[in-house]
């Protein structure tokens, strides 16, 4: 009897565990991304995938890389800083939520998110250049 219930307890261990790790990874950058709502004082309902936030984090870069290309440095500096200043702004701590995804996929949800919690994004979720610029004052 004893070993039939350890043996239950354990399947049931093992059924538990086994539906924790059973998410998606999207749907582990959709908790990722909620959980990074409150740090970033972003939309709760943009929850870009890795892959999208990826794209915003890429469209970003090659628009400050432009920016300084056309001799615009100081504004793609101010862009910059206020960019690591929302990423910071929340804490340093990697949110519970987060801890599944490897560092990069995390680093790039938090950029992602930062520039929606900035209003740089479009309504489709898009980096919105033109809000980047009229943001900062230009």
């Amino acid at each position: 009897m004893r070993r039939t219930t350890t043996l239950l307890t354990a399947a049931c261990l093992l059924a538990v565990a086994a539906a924790g790790c059973s998410k998606s990874d999207g749907d582990k950058a959709s908790d990722c991304a909620a959980a990074l709502t409150a740090r970033t004082g972003g939309d709760s309902a943009d929850k870009p995938t890795v892959s999208e936030a990826k794209k915003r984090v890429a469209a970003l870069d090659k628009t400050l890389a432009d920016m300084v290309r056309s001799g615009y440095e100081s504004v793609a500096n101010d862009a910059f800083d206020a960019l690591d200043k929302k990423s910071k702004a929340g804490g340093k701590g990697r949110p519970g939520a987060c801890k599944p995804l490897a560092e990069d996929d995390y680093t790039a949800l938090l950029a992602a998110k930062a520039i929606d919690g900035l209003g740089w994004t479009s309504k489709d979720g898009q980096f919105d250049k033109l809000k980047m610029v009229e943001s900062l004052g230009g």
